[in-house]
This record gives C-alpha cells, sequence and structure tokens, in this order.
C-alpha cells in the first residue's frame, strides 16, 4: 500500500481517495499516542456552555482533528462523548460552529433535553460521534435508500462505566443500527469501551445478549419512542430493525469516513471545516487563531440547575 509520502499534498490524497472510492486514507491522520483533553467555557444550562477540546499542542476540532480509527485492523475507534449514560441533555458535536465545539442542542428557543420514557432514564449508554465521519445530506445511503443526516455518524457505548462529558474514548466496533429519523439516515454504531472488563470477551452484536442480556432490545424501543413525548409519531427503521454485524458496521463507519473526506475538500460547506492538524487543507488554522477562538468565548462558571420538569417519567400508550 502506498504511504502518504507517495503524494504530494492532502488535496492530491483526498482527488485520488474520491476516484477510488477513498479505499486509501493518508497516514498523516493517524496519531495512535495522542491524548485529548476538554475546556469547558460559559455557564452550565444555558445556550452559552461549551466545551472545546485540545491536545498537547493546542486547540483542535474533534470532528475534524481527531482520527476515526485508533487501530483499525482490530476495529478501534474514537468516540468523542457526548452525553453520559442516565443523562437528558441532548448535547453534540456543533457542526457549524468554529472549532465544532460540544454545545446543547436547542428547539424553539429552549435547550433540548430528551424524556424519560418509562422505564427508561435519559439515555441508556454513553453516546457519541465518531470523528472524521460525516453522513452526506446529499447522497441516498446505498444500504437504506434516504439522505444522509449532515452530522458525524453517531456511537454507542455499552460498558459498565458511566463516561465523562468531553473524553475522547477509544471503543471496539460492535455493530450497528441504522434508524430514520424524519426521512434521514442515522446509522447507531455500538460499541464497547476496549478498556472494559467485558471487552476481551465482547466481539461482535451477537456477543451481547450474552453479556448485557435485554440492552439490544431496550435500544430499538428506545429509539423508537422517543420522541413521542414532543407529539411525534414512532421512529422507523431500515432492516425492520435487525442490528447488522462488526464487518457490516465498520464498512458503515469507512464509507462515512470517505464521506467526511469529501466534506473536508469542498470549497463551500455551512459546516465549519477549521482544524488545526490536517496539512495542505484549505480549512487549517494556526493553534494561536484557534486559541483565540475559544478566548471569545465567556469563561466557565456553574449555572443554575436544571429544572425539575427534566426528571419527569413520560408512561407512553404503546400500540
Amino acid at each position: 500500500m502506498l504511504g502518504y509520502s507517495h503524494f504530494h499534498s492532502f488535496k492530491q490524497v483526498v482527488r485520488l481517495g474520491v476516484h477510488f472510492k477513498f479505499s486509501y486514507i493518508p497516514f498523516k491522520f493517524y496519531n495512535k499516542m495522542s491524548t485529548y483533553t476538554s475546556v469547558q467555557r460559559g455557564t452550565t444550562n444555558t445556550t452559552d456552555f461549551k466545551i472545546y477540546f485540545k491536545n498537547s499542542q493546542g486547540f483542535i476540532s474533534p470532528f475534524h482533528d481527531i482520527p476515526t480509527f485508533v487501530d483499525e485492523t482490530s476495529g478501534i475507534v474514537n468516540m468523542v462523548v457526548e452525553i453520559p449514560r442516565w443523562t437528558n441533555e441532548k448535547m453534540e458535536i456543533n457542526v457549524k460552529e468554529p472549532l465544532n465545539p460540544i454545545k446543547q442542542d436547542i428547539k424553539k428557543g429552549k435547550l433540548r433535553f430528551v424524556h424519560n420514557c418509562f422505564p427508561h432514564v435519559g439515555y441508556i449508554w454513553n453516546y457519541g460521534a465518531i470523528p472524521q465521519t460525516w453522513e452526506n445530506p446529499e447522497i441516498k445511503d446505498e444500504h437504506t435508500g434516504y439522505l444522509g443526516d449532515n452530522d458525524p455518524i453517531d456511537i454507542l457505548e455499552i460498558g459498565s462505566r458511566i463516561a465523562k462529558r468531553g473524553e475522547v474514548l477509544q471503543t471496539k466496533v460492535l455493530g450497528c443500527i441504522a434508524l430514520i429519523d424524519e426521512g434521514e439516515t442515522d446509522w447507531k454504531i455500538i460499541s464497547i469501551s476496549k478498556s472494559d472488563p467485558l471487552a476481551e470477551s465482547v466481539n461482535d452484536i451477537t456477543d451481547i445478549d450474552k453479556y448485557f442480556p435485554g440492552l439490544l432490545k431496550a435500544t430499538v424501543e428506545w429509539f423508537r419512542i422517543y420522541k413521542i413525548p414532543d407529539g411525534k409519531p414512532e421512529n422507523q427503521f431500515a432492516f425492520n430493525g435487525e442490528f447488522k454485524n462488526k464487518d457490516f458496521a465498520l464498512k458503515i463507519v469507512k464509507e462515512t469516513r470517505n464521506h467526511w473526506c469529501s466534506l473536508i475538500a469542498k470549497d463551500e460547506s455551512k459546516i465549519c471545516r477549521n482544524n488545526t492538524t490536517l496539512n495542505d487543507s484549505s480549512h487549517k488554522i494556526s493553534f494561536e487563531e484557534a486559541e483565540d477562538i475559544v478566548n471569545q468565548s465567556p469563561p466557565f462558571k456553574v449555572g443554575e440547575p436544571v429544572d425539575d420538569s427534566v426528571g419527569k417519567w413520560h408512561f407512553l400508550h404503546l400500540k
């Protein structure tokens, strides 16, 4: 296989990747030894609260500057934790804001929380995104027939530890399920932290029921009903809600990584592609510029607690 040194620039690799359906991703994207930290800015439980990310050199974009794979051969990916298990705040990488910080989603001018649909409380797994992936809203997914949702691909981590928002976990891909969310393809990759005590025993989707009985069934139910308290219909799934295995899930991860490669090479997009590590990218900025962006946000402050209504249980009459 050719190494990155055989090409003259990032743009040339991207062009070749487009031509060959991105069968090759430049080695320069990989940095297995990197560690990441998060920095909170703004006031918690308000619209100005943000979480930025840093590597050893300075601020980075969690969307563009963290590689997809830790070990592609073993199916180990990086997971940016947006939402710890048992919490309700709908936090996500903001694709349109410089450096793509994690922010709470806003709906009708208010912070968005997911409801507790009995017997579920908040999110029932650690929830986040795989960096350097993108579900393309301009191309119909060949497996589902629906356009992508314009975000990095979602990943669920099922291990025993409750993760911290803003962590970057190394997780083992186990399988996936395809949610059709308001007419858009919204893949959910299922994974387990590489450091979980059960990680060596759980290697594919078929192992989950053995070690986590009931979790896959609860996962389908959670995604099917979680928007009903907002007055929306049940969500639908491709493949009748069937979970796909590890090999299929890794294929989806690689396909969405290829879409990200096309995104980062575009001349224009509503998505912010500022980055500090992609050499020859026209959207690369200096670490000094990145720090200036972060410093424009107010300093971190603990705000008022969330309203008690967030803890309400919703009992649904389902067919």
